[in-house]
C-alpha cells in the first residue's frame, strides 16, 4: 500500500524540515546540514553497539571505545581480552567478537565497503545495519528499518500485516519515500520521530511532522500498529555459578570463544539445562546462596544459583577451563558480563568478608 507521489514529496519535506530543526544530538551523529559526511567507522561502531541496546546505555561505551581505539585500524590491532573487558555489561557478546573480526577484515581490505551489499559481507552486519551505514556514511538510497522506523512506517501507512513476517511488505512500502539526496538524514529523522514522538504508547501525534499523511492517526488507531505476531513463551533453563575462594583470591575462567558470553571472563559455572539441578565441580564444604540470578537471553530465561566454597588449594582448572585467580577486591572491576557480575555480588554478600562494590 502506498501514498501518491505529491503526498510523498510533502511528507519527505515535512520530515526533513522537522529533522533540520529538531534532530537529536548524538555523539556518533553528524548534524543535518554539515558539510562532511559521517565517518563510516563511527557509524559502524555506534550501530553495532545499538543492536538490542538503548542510546543511553550505548553512549558511554561508544565514548570509551573511541578513546581507546579511535580508528578501525586501532581496533583491529586491539587485544581480544581488552575489547571483551570494555564491552562487559553491554550484553549480546557475540557483537564484540564480530566487531573485532569486522575491524580486522576492513583493515585488511583497506576501507569499509561503500554499499549495503558490500557491508553485508562483514561479520555481525545484517540487513538493517548494512543499510544504515550505507545510507548515513555513504549516501546510498537504502531502505533503513529499525524498531522505531518500523513503528512509524506501520502507522503512517496503516500496514495490516503482522511483524516480523510482514517486514518485506513494510520495506516495499517505505522504499518510494527514501530521497536520493538525503537518505541518511531521512533514516535518522524517522528514528528520531519514533524515539521522541511516535512512541509505542501514547504517541504525540499533534507534534508529528508526518501527521497530515498518517493513516493510523486519521483513523485514531495509532496504538494498534505495528501489528505484532503472538510471542512464544521462552523456555526456562537452570545453572550454577561457582564462587571458589582461596587465600583471598577468586577463581575466574575465560569462557570458550563460541557460544553465549563467548570469550568473556566469568565465574566458572555448570552447563545450563532445563532441569533444576545443583551441579558442583568437586567435593567440598559448599554453600548455596539464598538469592538466585534471573537473567533473560533472547531465546530463553536463565535462573542461575550461586554455590560457594573455600578451596584447600589453588586449582589449575575447573569445569575443563583454566583458572585465572583474581584478588577478591578486583573481581568487581574484572569486566565480568552482567550475569556473572550479579552472581559475584551475591556470592560476596554471603561470605564473611565485605561485599563487593556495585558496578554499572
Amino acid at each position: 500500500m502506498a501514498v501518491d507521489t505529491e503526498c510523498n514529496k510533502m511528507l519527505i519535506r515535512n520530515l526533513l524540515d522537522w529533522y533540520d530543526a529538531s534532530a537529536r544530538a548524538l555523539p556518533w551523529r553528524v548534524p543535518p546540514g554539515a558539510a562532511d559526511r559521517a565517518d563510516p567507522y563511527r557509524v559502524w561502531l555506534s550501530e553495532i553497539m545499538l543492536q538490542q541496546t538503548t542510546v543511553a546505555a550505548a553512549a558511554p561505551y561508544y565514548a570509551r571505545f573511541l578513546a581507546l581505539w579511535p580508528t578501525v585500524e586501532a581496533l583491529a590491532g586491539a587485544d581480544d581480552a581488552d575489547v571483551m573487558r570494555e564491552w562487559a555489561g553491554l550484553g549480546y557478546y557475540a557483537r564484540a567478537r564480530n566487531l573485532l573480526a569486522a575491524a580486522r577484515q576492513v583493515t585488511a581490505i583497506g576501507a569499509f565497503p561503500g554499499t549495503a551489499s558490500g557491508l553485508r559481507a562483514l561479520p555481525g552486519i545484517g540487513p538493517y545495519t548494512a543499510s544504515a551505514i550505507a545510507a548515513i556514511a555513504f549516501g546510498e538510497q537504502a531502505v533503513v528499518i529499525d524498531a522505531n522506523i518500523e513503528r512509524v512506517t506501520s502507522r503512517l501507512l496503516a500496514l495490516p500485516d503482522a511483524l516480523p513476517s510482514g517486514r518485506p511488505g513494510l520495506e516495499a512500502a517505505l522504499a518510494p519515500l527514501v530521497p536520493a539526496d538525503r537518505p541518511g538524514d531521512f533514516a535518522q529523522a524517522l528514528m528520531d520521530v519514533g524515539a521522541t514522538i511516535c512512541t509505542p504508547r501514547t504517541p504525540r501525534c499533534l507534534a508529528c511532522p508526518l501527521r497530515t499523511g498518517c493513516r493510523a492517526h486519521a483513523a485514531g488507531t495509532a496504538e494498534a500498529f505495528p501489528v505484532k505476531a503472538a510471542r512464544r513463551a521462552r523456555p526456562l533453563k537452570h545453572g550454577t555459578a561457582w564462587w571458589v575462594e582461596h587465600g583471598g583470591a577468586v577463581a575466574l575462567v575465560r569462557r570458550p570463544p563460541r557460544g553465549l558470553l563467548g570469550g568473556m571472563l566469568a565465574l566458572p559455572a555448570s552447563e545450563w539445562s532445563t532441569k533444576a539441578l545443583t551441579a558442583l565441580p568437586f567435593e567440598g564444604n559448599w554453600r548455596i546462596a539464598p538469592e538466585t540470578v534471573r537473567h533473560g537471553f533472547t531465546h530463553f530465561e536463565l535462573h542461575l544459583q550461586v554455590a560457594l566454597v573455600d578451596a584447600p588449594a589453588r586449582l589449575n582448572s575447573i569445569g575443563g577451563l583454566d583458572i585465572l585467580w583474581a584478588p577478591r577486591d578486583a573481581v568487581s572491576t574484572a569486566g565480568l558480563p552482567t550475569l556473572f557480575a550479579r552472581a559475584a555480588r551475591i556470592a560476596a554478600a554471603c561470605s564473611t568478608e565485605a561485599p563487593l562494590p556495585e558496578t554499572a
